[in-house]
């Protein structure tokens, strides 16, 4: 090749590989941030459940399991979702929700006593704040709530861990949380429930949802199995996921905690960071 040749091809080769390196460029942003979050937003836009492991995971597990999820698209995955159980203290929520919505309490400060009540009821799970707050309460407010919610197959009990639901409806009753705490009082109500105390931080608390917010609460029954309930918030961007796990005659305490965990494992195996 003789010289002139060959100083054209260098340029041609230069030339090419310039405008390789602009168009990656171009496609993820000058720094690169922007395009690595355009790929994750897309994924998200398309996560679903990965229900094929779930189910086939709880088709294994002794005891009856049923759960739901709504996805980021507001779409419904479930198991048995229709079928009802005892809340346990999964009803807290509600309590908590129904007493925030009072109208001596929606629209002013919450002070010392309020958060005497709701803070042990939630974060370490007291059932003496939650029988009190039900007794100031009384049925009308829950149902009210429920109703609002679309609560399709909520059942009210004097004995409040023995209200009944179903995973379809508490599915639902996250992801749309915020709709129905009052404005002020939403950043009071997430932190309580991102505030579970540590040793009740099974299930859901043992899976790797970083990059995702977790908000949730759970519920057990006298610690033999008899209920095992986790339901849950996962927030991110400004997209949201409901999902319910509600397990039933487990063996014992452990293994039902083991079950909520391995179900919400495998729903969430794909979930984008």
């Amino acid at each position: 090749m003789n010289p002139a040749a060959r100083r054209w091809s260098v340029l041609v080769l230069c030339t090419v590989s310039l405008l390789g390196a602009v168009g990656t460029s171009s496609s993820a942003t000058s720094d690169g941030s922007a395009g690595a979050r355009l790929v994750t937003d897309r994924e998200a836009e398309r996560w679903k459940p990965d229900m094929r492991r779930a189910l086939k995971y709880a088709n294994d597990r002794a005891g009856d399991v049923s759960f739901s999820v709504v996805d980021v698209r507001h779409h419904l995955h479930q198991r048995s979702g229709y079928s009802e159980a005892n809340m346990a203290s999964t009803f807290k929520v509600m309590l908590m929700v129904a007493y925030l919505r009072q109208g001596s309490v929606k629209n002013r400060g919450l002070n010392d006593y309020d958060r005497g009540l709701i803070q042990p009821m939630i974060r370490r799970s007291d059932n003496t704040t939650a029988t009190r707050i039900r007794d100031m309460l009384g049925r009308g407010p829950i149902e009210r709530l429920a109703d609002l919610a679309d609560m399709r197959s909520f059942e009210w009990n004097s004995i409040w861990g023995l209200c009944r639901t179903t995973s379809r409806d508490q599915a639902f009753f996250l992801h749309n949380l915020e709709r129905y705490v009052p404005d002020r009082h939403w950043d009071f109500a997430r932190k309580e429930l991102a505030s579970i105390t540590p040793s009740q931080r099974w299930g859901i608390g043992q899976v790797d949802v970083r990059g995702w917010h977790l908000y949730f609460k759970g519920g057990w029954g006298s610690g033999i199995g008899a209920v095992n309930h986790q339901n849950v918030l996962l927030t991110k961007d400004g997209r949201k996921i409901g999902m319910s796990v509600l397990t039933e005659d487990s063996p014992s305490h452990a293994y039902g905690t083991v079950t909520l965990e391995g179900v919400f494992q495998r729903l969430l195996h794909s979930l984008p960071r």
